[in-house]
């Protein structure tokens, strides 16, 4: 076994998480932005989890902050509860449109996952509006569809940040979180990963991410993991990051990824940029916060060819048995040190090797 691979911590990883508009206000908006850009906002789409009756409970985001209800920002929040009580357990994924690889494997996990202890809660579209329009800097396709025994189902591709159209407000010259000294470009305002723990009254994006940030602190969780894709080039790619509280529950996960073939690299959460899930979700709350970033071909930068679902060695399927690979450890990890009663037993989700060989249809509804 090699050594464990340090790095120094990313500048890229954020949480620029934030809310979403009431319809009334959404028209407001709307209309201001109609005004000074001639922008009209986009349409939503389709819950793209569809766990079978009775297995989940389906939830909204709007629970965390009403004034996200109806709007753009407003997400379905799978709920599993295990046989016994136990610690909870948030997936979050898509707070970056284009990240395609968490959105699906939220997906898989709401609508195949088992607990024998312990409750699971995942968010498969945290940034909603970000998946409407394409990245104007990496455009994509406008959906990944992936053909099943049942029918094929479509999975959006959006963008990095929320759409400009949704936000309800003009993207400031430069962006500064709070409780930050480090200045950012403008359009980072709509950057979920930019905008934790976010505003109940912000733009969009800021109330989102108040919705989450209010999530983890309601639901009591224990453990919170977000799901990210990056370029391929870059060292953020194959790598967990942790909040400084928990960076030895990644150093252990990673060893056990290695046993199995699958080598990740761990960094600590960094002072700077602010705003960013594993850093504020592990600061202000009781959660054990992490992030994991898989490569995808289609952020690769500047733009080129790179298919984000077929690519022949980064496909889809392999990038998801990575994710679901990382879930697995990181609780194997937290379990290790857990009292019995916090413990987060999670069944049913298939080996690396199963979904590698058996292909991604296999496990969606």
């Amino acid at each position: 076994m090699k050594p464990l691979r340090r790095r120094a911590a990313p500048s890229r990883l954020a949480a620029a998480l934030v809310a979403a508009l009431s319809l009334a206000s959404m028209a407001i908006a709307s209309a201001a932005l109609a005004g000074c850009a001639g922008l009209a906002p986009r349409a939503t789409f389709p819950a793209e989890a569809r766990p079978a009756a009775g297995r989940a409970e389906r939830r909204m985001l709007s629970n965390y902050l009403p004034s996200l209800a109806g709007g753009p920002g407003d997400s379905p929040v799978y709920v599993v509860e295990g046989r016994k009580p136990g610690g909870t357990f948030f997936v979050c994924a898509g707070t970056h449109g284009n990240e395609i690889a968490g959105v699906v494997s939220a997906a898989i996990l709401a609508e195949r996952a088992e607990l024998s202890a312990g409750r699971l809660i995942v968010l498969p579209r945290a940034n909603r509006s970000a998946a409407t329009y394409p990245d104007p800097e990496r455009p994509g396709p406008p959906a990944i569809l992936i053909p099943t025994p049942r029918g094929e189902r479509r999975f959006a591709y959006g963008a990095r940040r929320t759409n400009p159209a949704d936000e309800g407000r003009p993207d400031p010259a430069v962006y500064l979180h709070p409780d930050s000294s480090h200045p950012q470009d403008g359009a980072e305002a709509r950057n979920l990963d930019r905008s934790y723990p976010g505003s109940p009254d912000g733009g969009l994006t800021a109330r989102v991410a108040f919705a989450i940030q209010r999530l983890l602190e309601v639901e009591g969780v224990a453990v919170a993991l977000d799901l990210h894709e990056a370029n391929p080039e870059s060292k953020l790619a194959w790598n967990i990051i942790a909040n400084p509280k928990n960076v030895d529950l990644a150093a252990m996960a990673v060893l056990l990824l290695e046993e199995e073939g699958l080598r990740m690299a761990v960094d600590a959460s960094a002072e700077e940029p602010r705003g960013l899930s594993h850093r504020e979700w592990g600061d202000r709350t009781k959660a054990l916060a992490f992030l994991v970033e898989t490569p995808n071909p289609g952020q690769l930068y500047p733009p080129r060819t790179g298919d984000p679902f077929a690519d022949p060695e980064l496909p889809l399927g392999r990038r998801v048995a990575a994710q679901l690979a990382v879930i697995r450890a990181l609780l194997a990890a937290y379990n290790e040190a857990a009292p019995e009663g916090e413990r987060i037993l999670l069944e049913a989700l298939p080996s690396r090797a199963e979904i590698e060989a058996g292909g991604l249809g296999a496990l969606l509804e």
